[in-house]
């Protein structure tokens, strides 16, 4: 496993490693918390605690509900600028919170429940789809255009994701790529009508985790760090085991039968001279501290990403519905004809993140006219996407683990950590090939008329889980 940290993990080391254990609360907090009085008491705080802040945000639930206060206090963070992997300047703004203890949760108990819905066109197991860019060397052409990448089938999940702690704001961050001529994160008038970007809210909200997403931002990413869940963990299992297809670049890991509390090593090489958003939201009354990113001890197990094309929708129709005493009930859907893809990853790879670009925006883009390998789009903005996402994967993705093999499942004796013979330059066409595939998919998922029948456009997109 390699040493290096993610540029997107968090900013500003403390003393207190919480970022990855789950934070509980007593159950008669909860239960007053959740009371009509106790809401009553929480929202004159927060109202209270709003006040003297002029960040104008999307709501909670990622729209522009006029019923929800839109002024609600912006996180700290720390905006720095790296060198993409395209070659332009990339904006991160990354979330200032405490070290991240990376600790593997040993036994997950009953953390998520799981009600399978219709499934119709899925096969009973998941197929491996690494030949689409790989087999036994880089493929040249990459089959956008291949009927296994059709959409025929939407299969639904109802899960249910328990928490313990008290509701409190996401750590999240933004990621704008180098790709666009103006990189800055923040844009010089705000679109109230545009709520795109939230639209991966719901799932954070409605379990304990209030997004803040500020309408003067215009990310291409967005990703989060905490509060940890366990759940949700299992919930990218649950999403990864019942893909139509997988391309997976990562080796299976099988976790260790406890974990093990481990030491923070000391990073100090990684301190950064960051600018601080005083500048942008003059109000804030807490002050960023001076950036630098968060010690990281290396888990017990590496950890991996997975990458779908996912669609969420409320439990009855309503999203408040969704939103349960201590825990989530939440419709997810999975596309037959998108493969999910799995990387191996880095220490500081955010815990979730979620593309701003909604399958509705996704299917107006124009794909290549055909496979062939200087096939282009029309207007460049199917290859633009495709190099969004690769710039923010190479920032997460771990290159000496990355497996280049047309077998699935990666527990194997013959799949092996870094395909002998197979240097870096072959895995990024490989990481490349995959991401073309995802969304390539994705845009022609747009062609199902079943697609269009039971999928909310305006509430899927491409969505990602940290999962061991």
């Amino acid at each position: 496993m390699s040493d290096a940290v993610s540029p997107l993990g968090p900013i500003d080391p403390a003393s207190v490693p919480e970022a990855e254990t789950e934070k509980s609360a007593p159950w008669i907090v909860r239960k007053l918390v959740g009371s009509m009085t106790g809401r009553i008491v929480r929202s004159s705080w927060e109202t209270l605690r709003a006040s003297g802040t002029s960040v104008v945000c999307l709501s909670p639930w990622g729209d522009s509900s006029p019923l929800l206060l839109p002024c609600i206090r912006f996180r700290d963070l720390a905006v720095h600028t790296i060198i993409a992997a395209t070659g332009g300047m990339a904006a991160v703004a990354a979330p200032v919170m405490g070290p991240v203890s990376d600790v593997v949760v040993s036994t997950l108990g009953d953390t998520i429940l799981v009600e399978m819905g219709m499934h119709v066109g899925f096969d009973l197991t998941t197929k491996a789809a690494n030949d689409l860019i790989f087999d036994g060397t880089i493929k040249q052409v990459v089959p956008i255009h291949s009927r296994r990448l059709e959409t025929t089938g939407v299969k639904r999940m109802t899960i249910t994701l328990k928490y313990k702690h008290v509701p409190e704001d996401a750590s999240l961050g933004f990621y704008r790529s180098g790709v666009h001529k103006d990189n800055s994160l923040f844009a010089s008038v705000m679109d109230y009508l545009a709520i795109e970007k939230g639209w991966f809210s719901p799932y954070l909200f409605a379990s304990g985790r209030r997004p803040v997403i500020p309408r003067s931002v215009k990310p291409d990413v967005i990703f989060c760090h905490g509060p940890f869940l366990s759940g949700d963990y299992r919930v990218g299992e649950t999403l990864l085991a019942e893909s139509a297809a997988v391309i997976s670049l990562s080796k299976a890991v099988v976790p260790p039968p406890s974990a093990e509390p481990t030491s923070t090593p000391s990073h100090s090489s990684l301190n950064l001279n960051l600018p601080n958003l005083s500048n942008v939201f003059s109000r804030s009354r807490t002050p960023s501290p001076d950036p630098a990113l968060t010690p990281l001890p290396p888990p017990p197990t590496p950890r991996r990403l997975a990458v779908f094309v996912v669609g969420l929708k409320p439990h009855r129709g309503l999203w408040t519905t969704s939103a349960r005493p201590s825990e989530s009930v939440i419709q997810y859907q999975l596309l037959n004809g998108c493969p999910a893809v799995v990387i191996p990853v880095k220490l500081g790879a955010p815990l979730l993140a979620w593309d701003t670009l909604t399958l509705e925006e996704l299917w107006k883009v124009a794909l290549p006219e055909g496979d062939a390998p200087d096939a282009k789009s029309k207007d460049g903005k199917f290859e633009g996407i495709v190099d969004v996402l690769y710039e923010f994967l190479d920032l997460c993705i771990d290159w000496e683990r990355v497996v280049l093999s047309t077998k699935q499942g990666g527990a194997e004796e013959d799949v092996q950590d870094g395909a002998v013979g197979v240097g870096t330059e072959e895995k990024r066409e490989a990481l490349k090939g995959a991401i073309k595939v995802l969304v390539a998919a994705a845009i022609r998922s747009g062609e199902s008329k079943e697609v269009r029948k039971e999928v909310d456009k305006e509430r899927s997109g491409i969505a990602m889980w940290r999962i061991p």
